[in-house]
């Protein structure tokens, strides 16, 4: 058995390491604002040469790559007194197209500290905080870190686990996309099926600009983007409604639910991603799930709040989500598939 001392020194192990992180968190934005991991991806560099790739100053980037390679964010060859990225390294934090934007998520964090003075209140008196309340971090952060999921996922694994749904959508199928933020979920599908229209909603002003801004430059003609909420949006016989890691967001995720059941079409599919979260506590008790409790707590509790609603939090789990979607009057629901980060649900009529 081991000894309180034991004990204590293990706590303390593990509790440095993780104020060892949380001090790095600013470095980690800094090295993706200055381009640092992407010019270190290239090939590896002395403090000095990395300073001169990136116009930085060297003292600086000593100091910052010693950071970095204490942490394991980047590997030294003491040889050679050179840093390298190694392919694991250079995917999550010098590839904007990998599966996980590592870099991207610490916008979140960031975010979260600049909200700090706004959760303390909001933990003393029970209140919310609107999404559109946030620092513009925030949704930087958001749509970096989902949308290398989505990349990822979306067109080879979560549409064909829907029943049917890349038929219809690659014959011409009508879809909206709700909570759709910058838009980067509905612009990867209408890129895919150009057959298709595509129609995204966000009550988020800011965003929608942001998303149409997105659809005129990439060329994007079958999508489009309107300032809407989960149950205002007037479009009938859709053939696919989808909410990509928003529903438990919602001040009335049973609203938003029956809304998208009665503008679906009788055979229609509505397609719910939410961060991956077991039904008990206990199950989401590991990282992924203290990574979403951090951001929950911080960010999707209060915006349910702000509005009223039931606060499902960012780890709802699978029997919660399907009793809402049951109230909304969806009679078939499961798990289509799920990544470590994301379960996919399929709910239809």
């Amino acid at each position: 058995m081991d000894s309180p001392e034991d004990r204590l020194n293990a706590f303390l192990g593990h509790a440095v390491g993780d104020l060892g992180a949380a001090i790095s968190a600013t470095l980690m934005l800094v090295g993706d604002r200055l381009g640092l991991y992407r010019a270190l991806a290239e090939s590896p560099a002395t403090p000095a040469e990395l300073a001169e790739r990136t116009r930085t100053h060297e003292r600086y980037i000593r100091e910052w790559l010693a950071n970095q390679a204490a942490g394991g964010y980047v590997t030294y060859d003491a040889a050679t007194g050179r840093y390298a990225l190694d392919d694991a390294q250079r995917l999550c934090l010098a590839s904007p197209d990998s599966p996980v934007d590592l870099a991207g998520a610490y916008y979140i964090v960031e975010a979260a500290f600049h909200a700090l003075e706004r959760t303390t209140d909001n933990f003393r008196t029970g209140q919310g905080m609107e999404w559109g309340e946030h620092h513009a971090c925030l949704f930087h952060g958001t749509e970096r870190f989902f949308r290398a999921g989505y990349h990822a996922h979306l067109l080879t694994e979560w549409l064909p686990a829907l029943d049917g749904a890349v038929d219809k959508l690659t014959q011409g199928a009508r879809v909206a996309d709700v909570g759709c933020g910058h838009g980067a979920s509905t612009l990867l599908m209408a890129k895919a099926f150009p057959r298709s229209q595509f129609i995204g909603y966000d009550y988020h002003a800011d965003s929608i600009r942001t998303a149409n801004e997105r659809a005129r430059a990439a060329g994007v003609g079958n999508a489009h983007f309107a300032v809407a909420d989960a149950v205002g949006y007037e479009d009938k016989d859709l053939d696919l409604v989808a909410f990509f890691d928003c529903l438990h967001d919602m001040g009335d995720p049973v609203g938003a639910a029956r809304h998208a059941r009665q503008a679906l079409r009788p055979d229609g599919h509505c397609l719910l991603v939410e961060p991956f979260a077991g039904d008990a506590v206990q199950d989401n008790l590991n990282p992924v799930g203290r990574v979403y409790y951090g951001a929950s707590s911080q960010i999707c509790v209060p915006v349910s709040l702000a509005r009223h609603g039931p606060a499902l939090g960012a780890q709802a789990g699978q029997a919660r989500l399907q009793a809402i979607m049951s109230e909304g009057g969806f009679g078939r629901f499961r798990r289509a598939t799920q990544t470590p980060f994301n379960l996919v649900l399929e709910a239809r009529p």
